[in-house]
């Protein structure tokens, strides 16, 4: 299952809280991750963010409050010195955040999302994909979304050869 998203789509956002029920249940058979999506430029040092928090073991633990910080709080974290003082504020090096947020792998990932957004034809967030193949963004509310991506699972195991 992938999520294309983006903590600056306040839909995203909305879908967090549901989202993260659904990664606590996850089978052994489902892998789970995010790519972020740049569909304007200040959404470019938003995938940067969230690619420094993976990095750093952080991303589960502050995602949430990244969303929350962008859209409760109005914070502007796409600009970098107030990303590197909220992350500072949340307990982490901001020397190391600073690093890890510069560095050519974080670009290299950066570079890598904009492929699979383009190679999924990526519209719209957030967006699901199950099994590569099952895309979903179209539901009655956030809340059904696990609902949707555990019926895609199924379907794409009942897909699976048997053996």
């Amino acid at each position: 299952v992938i999520e294309f998203f983006s903590y600056g789509c306040p839909h995203c956002g909305e879908l967090e809280p549901f989202l993260q029920g659904w990664i606590k249940t996850i089978p052994a058979d489902v892998a789970f991750r995010r790519i972020p999506v740049m569909f304007q430029d200040r959404w470019v040092p938003l995938a940067k963010i969230y690619y420094t928090l993976d990095a750093l073991g952080e991303e589960a633990r502050l995602s949430t409050g990244v969303f929350s910080a962008l859209h409760g709080k109005g914070m502007s974290l796409w600009q970098d010195k107030t990303f590197f003082d909220w992350a500072a504020s949340q307990g982490l090096d901001r020397k190391k955040v600073e690093d890890m947020y510069n560095s050519f792998g974080i670009s290299g990932k950066v570079n890598r999302a904009r492929l699979a957004a383009q190679a999924y034809q990526v519209q719209s967030v957030p967006l699901l994909v199950v099994d590569g193949k099952y895309v979903t963004n179209k539901v009655s509310s956030h809340g059904a979304m696990p609902v949707v991506i555990d019926a895609l699972v199924a379907k794409a195991r009942a897909e699976r050869p048997k053996g």
